[in-house]
């Protein structure tokens, strides 16, 4: 029973962290392809390029889904200490 509510918590905790990351990397992955597509097609060669579009792009996912992610972790955080007596 123990190996069960183990692996269950493991498992939304992994969900919750692949849910509050997902828009993050979804977009810093999009802007790096099309800035590495843009270079490829220019032949601008510059490494450091692609660097300050993504922290762009990173800054504004954060404010705009920022309070959505707080929540989300938040929820799980509290449902997560809530539960602790019946764990036991």
């Amino acid at each position: 029973m123990r190996a069960d509510l183990a692996l269950q918590m493991l498992a939304d905790m992994l969900w919750s962290g692949l849910l509050i990351s997902a828009p993050l990397l979804a977009v810093t992955l999009g802007v790096g392809l099309l800035i590495s597509v843009i270079q490829v097609v220019t032949q601008v060669q510059e490494s450091s390029l692609s660097f300050i579009p993504k922290i762009i792009a990173a800054v504004i996912v954060l404010v705009v889904c920022g309070p959505w992610m707080l929540k989300r972790l938040l929820a799980f955080s509290t449902a997560l200490i809530g539960n602790i007596p019946s764990y036991f």
